[in-house]
């Protein structure tokens, strides 16, 4: 599932910490939702391209994606959709893994004092996996399929990509676009996904800009 393995990806290892700000991280986890209810087919876009709405409300057999679902009261863009989703997508996508007995959540401290939590990842064997997986697409050692290719984009989107893998941050993040910019899902798929992408990106600029003062 594309939102867990995003966040297994954002992880890191090492100290149970993100390895990118809160926010990018929240939005790279909607635009994995969004596009997984794309993908399942109960969410496209209108005939004009411009939002997507609810094309199929049949329940989704899957806790996060129904409760996303829900979310969609009426049509919107693709960042407002972002937006909308990302409301607890993060503590979800977790008690999801968690419940499948891939992460385990802990507490922690911040500079002694605000409560945070540390993620500590218990299969490792399927975080070793998909990070080989994406992190050889990146490096150009296989072409991307219709899953990794939305991982790729997803982590290009929130300028993620240098932070959750190893190598010339230049190089990567050329490939990394190249791979945003390819032919890996069918058209449908991938016009659906280069929306996300920059309703993602658009999303994650606005906070950046709020959080500034901007």
């Amino acid at each position: 599932m594309l939102p867990e393995d995003l966040m297994l990806l954002l992880i890191n290892q090492q100290n149970g910490r993100l390895l990118a700000d809160s926010s990018s991280v929240e939005n790279a986890l909607a635009g994995a939702v969004l596009i997984e209810l794309v993908n399942s087919g109960r969410v496209a876009f209108e005939p004009n391209g411009k939002k997507l709405q609810v094309v199929d409300p049949t329940p989704v057999n899957d806790p996060l994606l129904y409760e996303a679902l829900g979310r969609f009261d009426k049509p919107m863009k693709p960042q407002r959709a972002v937006e909308r989703l990302r409301k607890k997508v993060r503590d979800n996508v977790i008690a999801q893994l968690a419940g499948r007995g891939v992460v385990r959540v802990e507490p922690r401290k911040v500079l002694g004092i605000f409560p945070a939590k540390s993620y500590v990842i218990t299969d490792e064997a399927r975080h070793a996996k998909i990070r080989q997986v994406v992190g050889e697409v990146v490096l150009g050692h296989r072409g991307p399929d219709a899953h990794t290719g939305s991982l790729v984009t997803l982590l290009h989107a929130v300028k993620a990509v240098h932070k959750v893998f190893d190598g010339d941050k230049r190089e990567m993040n050329r490939r990394a676009k190249e791979i945003a910019a390819g032919n890996w899902a069918g058209e449908a798929v991938r016009k659906a996904v280069e929306a996300i992408q920059a309703g993602v990106a658009a999303a994650t600029a606005a906070a950046a800009a709020a959080s500034s003062g901007g």
